[in-house]
């Protein structure tokens, strides 16, 4: 990087701001509003989000398609797990842990995760290409990506 030019925000930082905003969002969508299907399919995509924040996080250099593919295996194992009535059983004991693991498992759920995590992984590419940080390859961590 030359010394000159403006120091662009690692991905981990910018990162972790959206999901700051994420959370803010999903807690006032859980708290704020009455539960309808939208208000459902509102709080499913933030939760989708934050996984994908959270792997972008935790691995920044990872291409998008890999911390989508994280995210959506997160989402998918979660809304599973849901099948077998621990999470409702938690949620009963410590009402927050539903915020994490749900209560029962909803099929419409799994498309809004998958639907979700394509548009975000298609975002997060973009910017990576402007940001001028994309590989060619995206199975590849990114190679020039600012050191975080």
């Amino acid at each position: 990087m030359d010394a000159s030019a403006p120091r662009r925000p690692a991905r981990r930082v910018i990162a972790a701001v959206l999901l700051a905003g994420v959370i803010g969002a999903g807690l006032a969508v859980h708290a704020l509003l009455p539960d309808t299907a939208m208000t459902d399919i509102a709080g499913d995509s933030l939760y989708a989000g934050a996984a994908y924040l959270a792997v972008a996080i935790v691995a920044p250099r990872l291409a998008p398609l890999v911390v989508g593919a994280l995210a959506a295996a997160w989402c998918i194992a979660i809304e599973l797990f849901q099948l077998t009535g621990i999470p409702m059983q938690l949620g009963a004991i410590f009402p927050p842990a539903m915020l994490v693991f749900g209560t029962v498992f909803d099929g419409r759920d799994l498309l809004v995760y998958v639907v979700t995590l394509v548009v975000l992984v298609g975002a997060d590419a973009v910017v990576a290409v402007l940001r001028g940080t994309a590989t060619t390859d995206p199975r590849r961590p990114e190679e020039s990506a600012t050191p975080t």
